[in-house]
């Protein structure tokens, strides 16, 4: 028998750390490769950690809620035979001389399990790419990001231990925090401690006890506060630790914010006509909708201005140009805003952008997006309107060179072949990189996009 330790791999795009939310085992089961080991929340979605190796589990290197840095162990096993030295996740951030020194390979290497999707890259003399600098650089700031908070907590409560975080699925910590209920008061009625939804709205239910005003302090000022606060519907004080997908999306929009010089330029359209157009399609069996109607029209328009479609390579010096359109579309999820990328849009039809937004959206509310399909977007859809929000300045996603927010669609008086009728209206708002696109260029294709959108039938000529 031989001790073999697993290490949180690198699960793709620079991600530096992921939380443990669940473990699947416990010490002194036996394990199957592949089997799944543990739930981890990066700052994209909730990933399932398969095991590297048949054997049995001997030590749980993290609990459930503690966040774990790219290359630490988290968990080791007792496995037959002489396992390979290395091993299929990423590599620790320094290495012991007894970790550093070659090991014999085998006649025969032994296939080992990976993440689907990421796994040890292929050895190489090629340069590192782009984006493996891109991470390292992320790597590097998120360190140097999280050094003030470590020391400002330090300075602030030196003496007050830190509670156990409850065990708890994210939907259920959701349901908590809406709910406004402690998971860390909560005894977990499930397998290991775990809280389950009926825990939580069991405790949201129960009457819940005043508590006593600190000694020497009057009770007026004591309680009043709060006491005010709940009579005129507002909650009560709550603090949210920054991280997962709320870190992630701040530190975005600060890059992007601070990295692209940033244009918006505004259009208000009349899109009568294209309203129709998706209460005939629908009327007759067709998958449609008016949100997949304008992505359609985005992918026809991005044709002619290019520039829209790009990116910029800073590390080559090249504006990138993409040949294709991977569209991402911003979902505002419980854990956050989130991008989900349709791959390859301007290849497909209206009732497959219908089917293929819709699928994104309900996985990215349920939280169960995987890592790929938030990366690879070449230009974003915001949707503002769902909110009954007219228009909005939205920031681009970092390494896309355009985004579009589309406003609610509002009967208006408007003008309609000399008379004033009431019309369907809805503003545009395009945000663009000025770096690599020109007011003109910016102003011309939401022209083109408006004229796409407010008399449909024009497409017929350019597919």
């Amino acid at each position: 028998m031989a001790s073999r330790e697993f290490r949180l791999p690198d699960l793709g795009e620079g991600l530096t750390e992921s939380e443990l939310v669940e473990w699947h085992v416990a010490v002194g089961d036996t394990v199957t490769l592949n089997q799944t080991i543990a739930d981890v929340e990066t700052a994209k979605a909730v990933v399932q950690l398969p095991s590297p190796v048949a054997g049995v589990v001997t030590e749980l290197c993290a609990e459930p809620g503690e966040t774990v840095q790219v290359g630490t162990p988290i968990v080791r096993f007792e496995v037959e035979g002489s396992p390979p030295a290395s091993v299929p996740d990423a590599p620790a951030a320094s290495s012991s001389p007894a970790e550093a020194a070659p090991a014999e390979a085998p006649a025969t290497p032994k296939r080992e399990a990976v993440l689907v999707g990421y796994g040890p890259a292929a050895a190489s003399g090629r340069a590192p790419t782009r984006k493996a600098r891109k991470g390292a650089f992320q790597q590097a700031a998120g360190r140097a990001s999280d050094a003030p908070v470590a020391s400002v907590a330090t300075a602030t409560a030196p003496s007050l231990p830190q509670p156990a975080r409850a065990l708890a699925t994210p939907p259920v910590r959701k349901l908590a925090h809406t709910l406004g209920v402690d998971l860390a008061s909560i005894s977990g009625s499930g397998p290991r401690g775990l809280v389950t939804r009926d825990d939580v709205q069991h405790a949201a239910s129960a009457p819940s006890a005043p508590e006593a005003p600190e000694s020497g302090v009057d009770a007026t000022r004591a309680t009043g506060g709060s006491a005010a606060a709940t009579r005129a519907g507002y909650p009560a004080e709550r603090r949210t630790p920054i991280r997962g997908v709320r870190r992630a999306t701040a530190q975005a929009m600060v890059d992007s914010a601070f990295t692209a010089p940033h244009a918006s330029v505004f259009l208000t359209v009349d899109v009568t006509r294209t309203m129709k157009l998706v209460r005939r399609l629908s009327d007759g069996g067709e998958r449609a909708s008016l949100l997949a109607v304008i992505a359609k029209a985005v992918c026809l328009a991005l044709a002619s201005y290019p520039t829209l479609n790009a990116h910029w390579d800073d590390d080559a010096g090249e504006i990138v140009e993409w040949g294709h359109v991977n569209l991402g579309i911003a979902v505002a999820a419980p854990r956050g805003l989130m991008v989900p990328v349709v791959e390859h849009a301007h290849a497909q039809t209206v009732a497959e952008l219908t089917d293929a937004i819709g699928s994104l959206a309900r996985t990215a509310r349920a939280g169960e997006l995987s890592p790929q399909q938030l990366s690879g977007g070449t230009v974003t859809i915001s949707n503002v309107g769902v909110f009954g929000i007219d228009a909005g300045t939205p920031i681009l996603v970092p390494g896309q060179s355009a985004i579009l927010a589309t406003g609610a669609v509002q009967r208006r008086p408007w003008e309609h072949k000399g008379r004033v009728r009431l019309r369907d209206v809805m503003t545009l708002s395009l945000s663009f990189d000025h770096r690599i696109v020109d007011g003109e260029q910016g102003a011309r294709f939401l022209h083109d996009l408006g004229r796409l959108l407010s008399d449909p039938a024009t497409a017929l000529g350019r597919v």
